[in-house]
């Protein structure tokens, strides 16, 4: 293939799935930083919903594809994808196909899908729903994605924890697969502040801990909450930011809670979700942060958190320590005990707090959105360059 034609490939992007969240802001920050001439590909053609394809800045190379049924209920999008999808990607004359949603069921080839929902691959947190529609859903998930996954000339991990896990569970894949990361946006960048005593706190100016996260089955939250009660009972100038939206059932775990452990709202605050755009400032208001979540892909709280020069307390599963390494103190997130011992360590070491926060600040910097997609676009290349 000459030159030439390398430069004319034409990628579809199929977004359907994306319609907020991580995926929508993976989608935006892959497209803002790409160069996808200097891989082969003369044109990209996305197709999501208007509110998605409202967040993407226009490039000349990029084509936004609409059509109504990707801003109707599932079933309608559930239609497009299996019945309209296709024929769309060949009238766009597109050569290869990009599903970063996971799920893709047609016949067009070569494509290649992300792994980015670990909890249809782990029944362990799966099963936390109970006989609820969320488990079927997942069930459903696990059923979708492994089969995507299994049919792909490529598939993309977010971690090696990740891919381990899913290659565990469906054995084996017909393509190429690579761990790339996601990046950080810079706004949260913020250099480690200097770290004082507990000593110079005091229940007017609480230490103040965050954590950010959907209040979900496998986050945990209501366990932060009996620690903090705990620390707060041996008399520490502690206080427990809660921020992020809301699964219902888990809610309703955390209010009862809250309503045990500090029914006046006292020193643990749950502030239901806050914008993105302005959530970096509520990490650079905190002392230290905690993450007591049992399954996760990938932790872009995480890595907002490193770059954001706050000392971490984590819970101890895979994907956690891939990305911390030593930069954290971890706990097991079902036992309160061990989360409190854990904040109590960093809370009596501002030396350790320093060491961890600038240590994990300098690792943060390792995460870039340019990095993510140029690694990107460079995966998709190889993939066509080796069928």
């Amino acid at each position: 293939m000459s030159a030439k034609q390398l430069n004319r490939r034409h990628l579809g992007l199929d977004a359907s799935n994306l319609r907020g969240g991580g995926g929508v802001t993976h989608l935006i920050e892959l497209l803002r930083h790409a160069q996808p001439q200097e891989f082969g590909f003369e044109r990209v053609t996305v197709w999501a919903g208007l509110s998605t394809l409202a967040k993407l800045e226009d490039r000349v190379w990029l084509n936004k594809q609409h059509n109504p049924f990707l801003d109707r209920p599932l079933p309608y999008r559930v239609y497009w994808q299996t019945h309209l999808r296709d024929q769309e990607i060949k009238q766009a004359d597109c050569d290869f196909l990009f599903v970063p949603g996971g799920n893709y069921s047609g016949s067009f080839r070569p494509f290649v899908t992300m792994s980015r929902n670990l909890l249809p691959f782990q029944w362990s947190e799966a099963r936390r729903y109970g006989l609820s529609l969320m488990l079927f859903k997942l069930l459903a998930l696990h059923y979708t994605q492994s089969h995507t996954m299994q049919r792909a000339d490529g598939v993309i991990f977010l971690t090696e924890y990740a891919r381990d896990v899913v290659m565990s569970d469906i054995k084996q894949i017909r393509g190429q697969s690579i761990v790339i990361p996601h990046g950080i946006n810079k706004e949260f960048a913020f250099p480690p502040r200097p770290q004082k005593s507990i000593d110079q706190y005091s229940t007017q100016n609480p230490f103040r801990i965050l954590y950010v996260s959907i209040v979900d089955v496998y986050k945990h939250q209501w366990h932060v909450a009996e620690a903090i009660a705990a620390l707060k009972h041996k008399g520490l100038p502690v206080r427990l930011e809660l921020i992020g939206p809301a699964y219902g059932p888990a809610l309703k775990r955390l209010k009862r809670a809250l309503s045990k452990f500090d029914p006046g709202e006292q020193f643990i605050h749950y502030r239901g979700a806050v914008s993105y755009p302005e959530l970096h400032r509520e990490y650079q208001q905190a002392d230290m942060f905690v993450f007591a979540s049992t399954c996760e892909t990938f932790g872009q709280i995480v890595t907002e958190t490193m770059s954001a020069g706050l000392p971490i307390a984590c819970s101890n599963t895979g994907t956690m320590r891939e990305l911390l390494k030593e930069d954290a103190v971890y706990f097991d997130p079902e036992q309160p005990s061990e989360i409190a011992d854990s904040l109590l360590v960093l809370l009596r070491d501002p030396a350790k707090r320093k060491m961890m926060a600038d240590s994990a600040y300098e690792r943060a910097k390792t995460y870039s959105w340019e990095r993510c997609a140029h690694e990107t676009f460079d995966f998709l290349e190889n993939v066509i360059r080796t069928l």
